[in-house]
């Protein structure tokens, strides 16, 4: 293990504080953006001017420094006020958490990336649901390079973004290649695809990007892996993403709750809302404590198919839970809670894109079942 550099420390920045003052700001703005499938992007710029963006990057490089831990709860305290603005920043900040961990162990090979993300501003946008173990659009091999064409869904946060953490698949005698790479959003070829139109999270600007013929050096390729199998950097990727991003979802729920408890205290109190709220509580707490593991896992354990397992087992805990949550919340808060000026009416539509996220709850189940009975997870 290489040790670490040393700089003098910044002094400890709380985000999660700076989450609730800049909180009601992001709630403004939340309504409007839903109902015009409009992109947060203000209110993701009034983070990056209280330097969110750099939460995530170690204080020696002149981050935040944010712990793991800490990034969730800032996280999950911005999904309290604005969903699809907790959503998107998350994309980012767990493309920032895993060269941040990686620097504590070989920084040499993530520093550069680091410092930009600071003095550059940048903003990283993940196609992570493009991609996963698979990969997607196809890599030709040119002088010097590769260039790479397709097209990638889910990239949040892209109307915005500055580099595409990305992946394309080349074909090898050894069978299809992943390369995982980094494209600049403004780069000739990449262009941005208006197609987000959904049920939930509508602020999160999850455009297609379409790439036509995009030049990527050699140089810029960070990993080169087999197509549809475990990697370790697969591995580093679930260990470190998906608590972060699920912590936006134990967010929404606990929003819906605070919501649904000021809505019921104004209805007729009976035995039966008394029932509704008493589950809406044990769900949320079912929600919080998978959280708490997922977060336990990622600071305890090393990446490998047993802790993948743990946290796509939490992935799905904290994604039923927080669903079943802002339901009760639903029920709890009666009618008043189908009029969209309460805002749970947009947070239920909001909480549904925790089904969606890799591993979905068939493939993390068959995963568990081959971690538990000794299997090969490829197999």
């Amino acid at each position: 293990m290489t040790k670490q550099p040393t700089a003098p420390a910044a002094s400890h920045v709380d985000f999660e504080r700076l989450a609730h003052e800049v909180g009601p700001q992001l709630a403004a703005r939340a309504a409007e953006f839903d109902a015009e499938d409009g992109f947060v992007g203000e209110n993701l710029e009034v983070l990056k001017a209280r330097g969110f963006h750099t939460a995530g990057v170690p204080a020696e490089l002149g981050g935040g420094g944010s712990s793991h831990a800490e990034l969730a709860h800032m996280l999950r305290t911005l999904a309290r006020y604005c969903g699809s603005t907790a959503l998107a920043l998350s994309m980012h900040t767990h493309q920032v958490a895993v060269p941040a961990w990686r620097w504590r162990r070989t920084p040499e090979a993530v520093e550069g990336l680091l410092k930009r993300i600071v003095a550059e501003k940048l903003t990283l946008v993940s196609s992570g649901g493009s991609d996963w173990l698979d990969g997607s659009c196809k890599a030709v091999p040119v002088e010097g390079g590769f260039r790479i064409s397709g097209r990638k869904v889910f990239a949040s946060g892209a109307p915005d973004g500055d580099l595409l953490m990305t992946m394309a698949v080349l074909d090898t005698p050894e069978g299809p290649t992943v390369l995982h790479l980094p494209i600049p959003l403004k780069a000739d070829g990449v262009r941005i695809l208006d197609t987000w139109r959904t049920l939930g999270m509508r602020g999160t600007g999850s455009h297609d990007v379409e790439l036509d013929g995009v030049f990527v050096p050699e140089a810029a390729v960070a990993v080169r892996r087999a197509a549809g199998k475990w990697h370790p950097v697969m591995h580093t990727v679930s260990l470190l993403a998906f608590p972060l991003i699920y912590a936006v979802y134990v967010g929404l729920a606990e929003a819906a709750r605070d919501k649904a408890l000021d809505l019921a205290v104004a209805r007729k109190s009976s035995p039966d809302v008394e029932l509704v709220i008493g589950e809406m509580e044990t769900e949320l707490a079912a929600a919080r404590l998978a959280l708490t593991d997922m977060l336990a896992t990622a600071a305890a354990e090393e990446p490998g198919p047993i802790a993948t397992s743990r946290i796509m087992i939490g992935r799905t805990l904290v994604g039923r839970a927080a669903i079943r949550t802002v339901e009760k919340a639903m029920e709890a808060a009666g009618g008043a809670g189908f009029y969209r000026k309460t805002g749970l009416e947009r947070i239920f539509r909001d909480v549904q894109a925790a089904r969606y996220h890799p591993l979905q709850e068939k493939a993390q189940s068959r995963l568990a079942a081959r971690v538990a009975l000794g299997l090969d997870i490829d197999g």
